[in-house]
């Protein structure tokens, strides 16, 4: 399960990446030199950042800095279910004092109260692992959506700042896709 979280995790953080730096594809309609159309990019970056407020090398390292906390929080939150021990222990003390009891045979109620704790035991170690098995899932979930949020949040500003550049790029007479 935790081979298919990182798995997932690496999959939205390839796409995240990718998705944030497909920048629109320019070409110089009018015939612009590579220096000019180099000059004019860098115009339209400033002019799109300025105007939308987004600066796509910022969000690409607020981008990665989220996906780091998020890894280590994954890393953090690995369920931690110790088995216990203790039950046979525990069932053979009860098992005497009953057996002596009702049979005045401590020795064959210890057996059996040590047979039964360590089955009740192993149920309840089980339980608990099962139970930290569906609050790892859970929390792998929740990271995940979180972290689809996150992109397509970034994924919005953008588009944002590319809708910019591109009307910047072509009042400048070139053709952008």
């Amino acid at each position: 399960m935790k081979r298919t979280a990182t798995i997932a995790t690496a999959m939205i953080l390839a796409v995240t990446a990718h998705s944030l730096f497909a920048a629109p594809i320019v070409y110089p309609a009018k015939g612009q030199s590579a220096t000019q159309q180099q000059t004019d990019q860098d115009q339209c970056n400033a002019w799109a950042a300025d105007n939308t407020g987004i600066d796509p090398v910022m969000l690409a390292d607020q981008a990665a800095q989220q996906q780091q906390q998020m890894a280590g929080q994954a890393a953090t939150q690995a369920p931690t279910s110790e088995r216990k021990r203790g039950g046979a222990v525990r069932g053979a003390a009860a098992g005497a004092v009953i057996g002596e009891i009702v049979d005045d045979d401590a020795g064959k109620g210890a057996a059996y109260g040590a047979a039964a704790g360590a089955i009740a035991q192993r149920r309840r170690n089980v339980k608990a692992e099962q139970s930290a098995a569906q609050q790892q899932a859970a929390q792998q979930q929740q990271m995940a959506q979180q972290q689809e949020q996150l992109a397509q949040q970034q994924q919005a500003q953008m588009d944002t700042f590319y809708r910019a550049f591109g009307a910047c790029m072509e009042g400048q007479g070139y053709s952008v896709n």
